[in-house]
């Protein structure tokens, strides 16, 4: 008896078509040796593990009585699980019903066909006949990055890999996660890696997930060991879930052969589905709030205030000077200071004037003018009228006042003459 295995899901209508031809209908992506689509994501009823024995007068007239037959075991199986007692319907019915047929194992021989079938339903059409509604309950959208640890080495969506053909395999129909499954190509290399499954951080989070459409995320893991090459292989399996990654569960599974690599992947997916199924009956599959959208707050516009100016005397020479007080104002004084005497006589001579809290140079300028800062308690024009009456002569500008000794206005405005020395 001639064995061909095949994994893929084929319409019924086009059964002897691909029979005759050999072909196989296959989700393409670009890249060959990264990325794969998802088989079904279709909310199709799946009845699989159907046994298979049946002969007939060739291999295709065998293998077509199989598939009937698997359709119509299968009606039952579905009915049964619906609570509708099981029971059967007409062929022509069952043939407008079924969407696919998934062969899990087959042998075709000459004039005999055994296999191991699962069936497609069509769940709106399904559902009508069943009286059951063709809406399902489901999980919020969820994110999900399968990692396989192989040789030491951790992969996520890099390259292709066994763990990410299990789960695009898988068919969710009947789950009741809503599982986003990225195809591994694009940006889903640098997005989708072990790396970000360990990145605590919510914000960074919350951009991957918005574009994949996606409000939490889910890391199935599987860690593979191999005993010897060809040998058996351990794989320990781990559900996480959310951006801590937390352990939903964990378990280990084994074959004992290397080419039994997907029997095992497979048997791991459907397990760890189980186990997300059952968290979220047991509300362990809740959303994180880190990852709920955040509405941006409005940053209130500012209120304009009043701006007071306060005023400052920077007197003659560019430095600030003390802020009036409240009964007085500071007067800039300037003087002729021939001597290092004559400017501690001015400031003296100031000082002794009733009202002047202070007098101190400001800028000296032996031989030159100098500058002082008096701090008066009365109107410059006050000051101007007492240094007068004291033998000043005194000529103003606001608040800046010119004193000269008495007598010596216009004295040392003109060189005094010399004579010329004769040859």
């Amino acid at each position: 008896m001639t064995i061909r295995r095949l994994s893929t899901t084929v319409k019924f209508a086009a059964a002897l078509a691909l029979t005759a031809s050999g072909g196989l209908v296959l989700a393409q992506v670009d890249d060959p040796d990264q990325g794969v689509a998802a088989a079904d994501s279709s909310g199709s009823y799946e009845v699989s593990g159907i046994q298979i024995d049946v002969t007939g007068k060739s291999a295709e007239a065998a293998r077509y009585a199989g598939w009937r037959i698997a359709q119509r075991k299968g009606w039952d199986m579905l009915s049964r699980r619906m609570g509708r007692g099981g029971g059967t319907l007409p062929d022509g019915t069952l043939d407008a019903m079924v969407s696919g047929i998934v062969v899990e194992n087959e042998q075709i021989g000459p004039n005999r066909y055994v296999a191991k079938l699962g069936v497609l339903f069509s769940r709106a059409r399904a559902g009508s006949i069943l009286g059951v509604s063709a809406e399902a309950s489901r999980s919020s959208p969820m994110l999900t990055i399968p990692i396989e640890v192989s040789g030491g080495v951790a992969t996520g969506f890099e390259q292709k890999t066994a763990w990410q053909d299990a789960w695009s395999r898988y068919r969710t129909g009947n789950s009741a996660v809503d599982y986003v499954r990225p195809t591994g190509t694009g940006a889903d290399a640098l997005l989708l890696n072990l790396g970000q499954t360990e990145r605590p951080g919510r914000g960074w989070w919350r951009v991957v997930l918005d574009q994949y459409g996606a409000t939490d995320v889910l890391v199935p893991k599987v860690t593979l060991r191999r005993e010897w090459p060809g040998g058996p292989i351990i794989g320990v399996f781990e559900a996480r879930h959310g951006p801590d990654n937390r352990l939903v569960t964990q378990f280990t599974l084994r074959v004992d052969r290397a080419d039994a690599l997907a029997v095992l992947l497979d048997a791991g997916v459907k397990r760890i589905d189980e186990a997300y199924q059952a968290a979220l009956r047991g509300g362990g599959l809740s959303g994180d709030s880190g990852l709920a959208y955040v509405t941006p707050v409005a940053t209130p516009t500012p209120v304009a205030t009043p701006t007071e100016v306060v005023p400052i005397d920077l007197g003659i020479d560019g430095l600030p000077g003390p802020a009036a007080t409240k009964s007085g104002v500071t007067i800039t004084v300037q003087v002729d200071t021939p001597t290092a005497g004559s400017v501690t006589g001015t400031e003296s001579a100031l000082q002794a004037i009733p009202g002047v809290r202070s007098a101190i140079t400001t800028s000296l300028a032996i031989g030159g003018v100098s500058v002082l800062r008096v701090a008066y308690d009365a109107d410059p024009a006050v000051l101007r009228a007492a240094l007068e009456s004291r033998g000043w002569s005194v000529s103003a500008s606001g608040s800046t006042l010119r004193i000269r000794r008495g007598g010596s206005a216009g004295q040392g405005s003109q060189p005094t003459p010399t004579d010329s020395p004769t040859g």
